[in-house]
């Protein structure tokens, strides 16, 4: 992974609050974090517009503003709406970067989290490209894992959770498709920082 290839080569993986091995798209949908606020909390979603369709550029026109509403019916119920997430992981795994992991992005809403409210203020977000419920592929989970040791290496996360669990009977994403178990083996972290997977 490229973010191994880095770090090995004495290379920073990180430029303020950006991860070098990710393509930047900086998006406008972002802002400050409350003060002395620890982001130890990673969400994890999965995305496709229109829903189950894949490689597009529509996610990345979202998350910036572009997206033309009038070019499919699905998006007009997206019309006005300024969302982003921290990253995007596509199909194939290539890593995208939408904000800083030192901003508060827009991907959460409505959410709670170990008693916590708001989980946008202290958390990571992760879109994987995919529908919500059907499976992932194996290059979005090795993109994951080494996005997930990365960011282990900057700030103290505690917990890995999916936004369904965060936002129960409003968002049911990343869906029964997602495989918690293997991305937990594949990681070797203990089960303490997934209390969700079931």
């Amino acid at each position: 992974m490229v973010s191994r290839r880095l770090a090995e080569a004495g290379v920073p993986l990180w430029q303020q609050g950006w991860l070098r091995a990710a393509r930047h798209c900086p998006s406008p949908n972002y802002g400050p974090r409350p003060r002395g606020v620890a982001v130890d909390l990673v969400v994890v979603h999965s995305i496709s517009l229109p829903p189950g369709v894949f490689a597009g550029p529509q996610i990345e026109d979202f998350f910036l503003n572009r997206l033309d509403f009038d070019a499919h019916p699905y998006f007009d119920t997206l019309r006005g709406m300024q969302v982003s997430a921290h990253f995007l992981v596509r199909r194939d795994g290539e890593l995208l970067q939408f904000v800083s992991v030192a901003d508060r992005a827009w991907h959460a809403g409505r959410s709670v989290f170990d008693g916590r409210e708001n989980c946008n203020d202290y958390s990571v977000g992760i879109e994987l490209e995919g529908l919500e419920g059907g499976a992932f592929e194996p290059a979005q989970y090795r993109c994951l894992v080494g996005l997930l040791r990365a960011l282990r290496q900057a700030m103290p996360l505690r917990a890995v959770v999916g936004h369904e669990h965060v936002a129960p009977g409003r968002k049911a994403d990343p869906g029964p498709g997602f495989d918690w178990q293997g991305l937990r083996r594949m990681l070797r972290w203990s089960a303490q920082r997934f209390p969700c997977a079931g």
